[in-house]
This record gives structure tokens, sequence and C-alpha cells, in this order.
């Protein structure tokens, strides 16, 4: 049996997104595997993925909620309180040194002191900070902790090979053969029954906006294409309200009641692909991607740029386009808006190539990674 310590970090600090929903797939699936044995000292989460799994039914939070709830209407210092007791929980887990291999879930090196001789296995979700620097300036720690983490772990895990390129193009020292490959998913309820009310004719953004995310990009390439077609909205699904600079902008393009913005409840997103003429995707960066792949599962055609990680998610059934190239991206809009003959083929291109990917295959693919260094 392999004995598996899993770092609380990432269900501390994010709230929603890739890395804790692949965390929370790797959770449950140790969890219900009699080869397995999976320890992760989670005593307070705002989590939505590890919140909605099963896994939290038997949480020390969910146990103790009439407790946590109580505290919380008076002021939040028992869920504080509780978020850094996990990382000392999570310490004194290490000092007992009952388990096989440590799994950080992202780039704090607080662990190394405690590990001892026990390996640990690191997964590298994107090289982001170190390729966009810019985008990043306040963040002083994530670049020398992910260093150090990069050249201490027993193996690296990439989550592309993009993502394996990058790493050895900024760190040559690192072996080839210490980084393996392994695909993510998605958890895209199709099944879900909702009552989403939506425009008939929409394009959908999905995600938060920000800076390498490239909303504004996107929005000022289909800008023209808003004006001349007033029964077309763009839809933004999650990432919270519009920001000053995004409402500035919407506000002074004349398509104002053409933009929507919702958040959604994990089991709203199928429909939200479902109904959408397509999905943009015109991030800069990504390690992988996860709403490529939920897009295409849902049958909803996707434009993204030709760039990273994308080429390897999306294979021959993305609409690509140059990268930070708008009349590009306004070219490729106008070809699927215009042709439903090409937005049937593409989505049925991307109900095959999302079968290709499965947590089930992630999962078994980690857990052999794990495997090799005991």
């Amino acid at each position: 049996m392999t004995r598996i310590l899993l770092d609380p970090e990432i269900f501390i600090i994010q709230e929603f997104g890739g890395i804790s929903r692949y965390y929370t797939e790797l959770y449950s699936a140790f969890e219900n595997n009699s080869e397995t044995k999976i320890t992760c000292p989670i005593l307070y989460t705002d989590n939505i993925h590890f919140k909605e799994s099963p896994l939290f039914e038997y949480s020390y939070q969910k146990r103790n909620s009439f407790l946590i709830k109580c505290s919380e209407l008076v002021r939040s210092y028992l869920p504080r309180k509780l978020k850094k007791k996990s990382k000392a929980e999570t310490i004194s887990l290490l000092k007992k040194q009952e388990f096989d291999v440590f799994i950080p879930t992202y780039y704090d090196p607080y662990f190394l002191p405690y590990l001892e001789n026990k390996p640990f296995v690191l997964t590298v979700y994107d090289m982001i900070h170190e390729l966009y620097p810019h985008y990043f300036t306040n963040d002083k720690t994530t670049v020398p902790n992910k260093k150090i983490l990069i050249e201490s772990a027993a193996k690296i895990i990439a989550i592309s090979e993009s993502t394996k390129r990058d790493i050895l193009r900024i760190y040559p020292s690192i072996p080839a053969q210490k980084i393996d490959i392994v695909y993510l998913a998605h958890t895209i309820k199709m099944d879900a029954q909702t009552e989403i009310q939506t425009p008939e004719n929409y394009i959908l953004f999905v995600g938060n906006r920000t800076v390498y995310k490239n909303f504004i990009f996107f929005l000022k390439a289909a800008l023209p294409i808003l004006r001349n077609r007033k029964d077309l909205f763009i839809l933004c699904a999650g990432g919270n309200s519009f920001n000053e600079e995004e409402i500035q902008l919407i506000n002074e393009s004349g398509v104002r009641d053409q933009l929507i913005q919702r958040n959604f409840k994990d089991s709203e997103l199928a429909d939200y692909y479902k109904k959408a003429l397509c999905f943009v995707f015109p991030s800069e960066y990504e390690g992988f991607g996860i709403p490529v792949l939920e897009a295409m599962a849902c049958g909803c055609p996707v434009i993204l740029a030709n760039h990273s990680s994308f080429p390897e998610v999306a294979g021959d059934a993305g609409i690509y386009f140059k990268l930070n190239h708008a009349a590009d991206l306004k070219e490729k809009l106008i070809l699927l808006l215009d042709n439903p003959d090409i937005r049937n083929d593409y989505k049925l291109k991307g109900l095959t190539q999302a079968s290709k990917f499965n947590w089930k295959k992630t999962t078994d693919e980690c857990l052999k990674v794990y495997q090799t260094i005991l």
C-alpha cells in the first residue's frame, strides 16, 4: 500500500480553479483506492470543488459545522484559526513520518525541513510567473519557491508537454527524465438539470478575465461584430462582476446591453457551454486549460490561440487564431457565427477529442509516478 500525505495548501488559498479541482480528483480517487492510504489535514476550506465532493461529508469542517457557523455569526476568527492550524497539523504529520510520499499542492517549501529522507513529487502547472513576470510584479515568492521545489523534488509531474519544455528551457540543469507528463481532465456535469436563462445567440467566456486571460483583447476584437449584430451577446460565466476597466470599455463601446456576466454553480456550467454558439479562450498562456476540454465535452466549438499547451489539448478540434492578433480572432469568430455546418463539424471533432481525457487515467498515471520513487 502506498501511503500518501497530501498538503492542504491549495484548498486554503484557492476558492476555485484548475489546481484545486485536480487535487480534489486525486484525493477522491486515492481515498477510494484499496492500494493507497491518503491523509490531508484540511480543517477548514472555502474551496468550491472540495465542498461539492463526497470528501466534504466526512471532513472536520462538516463534522463541526454547527460550531463553525456559530463562530462566523460573530466573527470569522475560527475559520481563520483552522486554516492556520491545517498547516501546523501537516507539519505534525510530517514529523511522525508515517507516509511514503508527500505531495505539495502549491509552491510553499515550508515542509522541506520536516521531510527527513521521505520523497516528494511536485506538480508544475505552468511557468507563467517566469515567462510573464510583468503580470506578477507584487509576487516576490512564487518563482524562487518554485525553483527550490523543482530542484529538490524526487519527481516532477508536468501537466503538458508544453509545460515540460518550459521547465527545461528555464532550468536546463533539470534532467528531462525527472519530469513525467500527466494530462488533466474535466469534471463537467453533463446530465445536471438546470434552469439557466440565456440569450438565444451568445459567445461564451468562462472564468477569470484578468491579465494574461486576455479578456480585454478578446472584447476589443469582438466589438465590431457585436455592433453589427444586435441579437448577439457575450456571456461571461464566472470571474465575478466586471471591473472598472471593463465597465469603462463596455460603456464606451455602444454595446453595453450585449455584455452579460454571471457567476454559476458547477452544476450549471454545462448548460452555458451547450447553449453557446462558441467558446472563446484567448488566454496568452496556460499549462493545460481545463475549460477547453469542458467546452468540447459539451459540444461547444472552441476558438483559442495557437500557443503554449492549446494544440495538445484541443488537437484538430480547435479553431486557432494567431496569439494577440485581433483581426485573425475576429475572422475566426465570423467564420463560426456565419456557418452552422462548420460549427457542427467542430462540435463533433470536439466530442471525439474530449473523450481522450479522463480523471481515472490522470489519477492512475499520477499514482504510477509516485510509486516509481518508492
